[in-house]
């Protein structure tokens, strides 16, 4: 008797899921749909329990270097082999979420930010020892290492990873950032909203406006944020947002002016 799939209760790793055989609706054609229809910056607003992490970890799977192809197997992704060919693997990837920043204080909450922020910059150190950054470069990469920033070191943050990435590379940087909106809920609750659009702000704007190293960024979350507190400025953002109406889905695509 063939043994069934597992349900994948709690897991948004793409890769799990995939080599451990569970249950995956698959959603790949939301890669083909992304590059046919590409913004410099996406926003995906969607509820809660939709689907975002996961999503979002599968595109990281499909465009880092040295992704495992047959991760897509028998997806419907692996049926657009021009596509593939020019985009799977072939991409330095960011990839953030910052469901977890969180405190009771703005200090707590921009502590658990730079710990997400040096986790990624870990993720990546393997760069430091392909000899092709200058020491001014080596020097800002190890600040980020070592996890003492001031709200300087996070605003520059991901544009450094992103400048350092495409150098080491040669390619331009994909950009993820996952539940961009969860800071600013828990910011709201503990009465450092302020403190926290500002700190976000700056970083987004580093970030994701003119930035030259980035191919392009995908956002997610439960929100779209007023354009005048963290998206002031950004005016390359397209918003693809869905409302729900009994049982009835309908999705938008709105570009910000």
């Amino acid at each position: 008797m063939q043994r069934k799939k597992m349900l994948p209760t709690g897991i948004d790793s793409f890769e799990k899921l995939r080599a451990k055989n569970y249950y995956y609706v698959d959603k790949t054609n939301m890669i083909s749909a992304l590059l046919n229809n590409i913004a410099e910056v996406t926003l995906f607003t969607r509820p809660r329990r939709f689907g975002k992490s996961l999503n979002m970890d599968m595109l990281k799977s499909f465009f880092e270097t040295g992704t495992d192809p047959e991760l897509f197997n028998g997806l419907a992704i692996s049926q657009e082999q021009e596509l593939c060919r020019e985009y799977m693997g072939k991409y330095p990837v960011i990839s953030i979420s910052l469901k977890s920043v969180s405190g009771e204080t703005f200090e707590e909450a921009k502590a658990s930010f730079v710990r997400i922020i040096r986790a990624e910059a870990m993720r990546h150190k393997n760069i430091l020892q392909e000899g092709i950054l200058d020491e001014y470069e080596v020097e800002q990469y190890k600040e980020l290492l070592s996890g003492i920033y001031s709200n300087d070191t996070i605003k520059e943050s991901l544009w450094i990873i992103s400048n350092i990435l495409k150098k080491v590379y040669r390619r331009k940087v994909i950009i993820l950032i996952d539940e961009y909106d969860v800071p600013l809920d828990k910011a709201y609750s503990h009465g450092y909203y302020d403190r926290m659009v500002v700190l976000i702000r700056n970083l987004f704007e580093r970030t994701l406006k003119t930035n030259d190293n980035m191919q392009f960024a995908i956002l997610t979350g439960c929100l779209r944020i007023a354009k005048e507190s963290i998206f002031t400025g950004l005016n390359n953002l397209k918003v693809q947002s869905i409302r729900v109406s009994g049982l009835t889905s309908i999705s938008a695509s709105q570009k910000k002016k």
